[in-house]
């Protein structure tokens, strides 16, 4: 089942009930919370009032981490904290963006990446930075996100999917119990298996602001990121 975070990443409060119950962790029967993964930090809200502390995934299942009671086959009333969740979307569809122009003019593929508050982080395999090239880089990210380019989600069988170049290359990421891929597709600008939150338009980012890079080792430089 697709959780409803992926389907809707605008829903800010969901129905639904109780599936199951684990010490201080519920499993609902669907979701609107994401839960930490992809460097992408888990949503906070309220069920029933009730505040959320932690959303974590444990063998496909998706478990919310709660101070209160709750009873199987509840009927809960869920609630995410909005600014933090459209926060994450802004950054996640950023990242995207500065890994597809870093990518078109490198060949440079991400291996890390942390989403905050107040900052991103992308770690690239590059050998060396060039201060003016960044500078580029920046300039042309804002460029995109000024344009105003459509995002689009979609869900394709596993052959399928990996028949698009761009998704080829990580094939061997992605586990073969993993039969559905969900593609992330900021039209003209790039396209990736992705299961995190995305706004619907770059305009919605505003733009972006390089704060810093940092050499991590060999063939691995750290970019860091601010929305403006």
């Amino acid at each position: 089942m697709i959780p409803m975070y992926m389907k809707d990443c605008y829903l800010k409060e969901f129905d639904t009930h109780v599936k199951a119950v684990e010490g201080e962790y519920v499993e609902l029967e669907d979701t609107i919370f994401y839960p930490r993964s992809g460097g992408q930090p888990c949503d906070h809200g309220t069920i029933n009032d009730v505040a959320v502390e932690e959303v974590v995934k444990r063998d496909g299942r998706i478990l919310h981490k709660v101070s209160g009671t709750f009873g199987v086959g509840e009927a809960v009333h869920c609630k995410i904290d909005w600014e933090r969740r459209y926060t994450f979307m802004r950054y996640h569809t950023t990242a995207h963006i500065l890994s597809a122009v870093i990518h078109k003019e490198t060949g440079a593929l991400i291996t890390g990446n942390q989403i905050s508050l107040d900052k991103t982080r992308i770690d690239f395999n590059l050998p060396e930075f060039d201060k003016a090239k960044i500078a580029e880089w920046e300039k042309r990210a804002n460029e995109i996100i000024s344009e105003g380019h459509e995002v689009k989600t979609s869900v394709l069988p596993r052959e399928e999917a990996f028949k698009i170049p761009d998704l080829v290359k990580l094939k061997k990421l992605l586990p073969e119990s993993i039969k559905d891929i969900r593609i992330v597709e900021i039209v003209g600008v790039d396209i990736q298996a992705c299961g995190g939150t995305h706004v619907k338009n770059t305009k919605e980012i505003g733009g972006i602001k390089i704060i810093k890079t940092e050499n991590k080792g060999k063939n691995n430089r750290r970019i860091y990121f601010s929305l403006a």
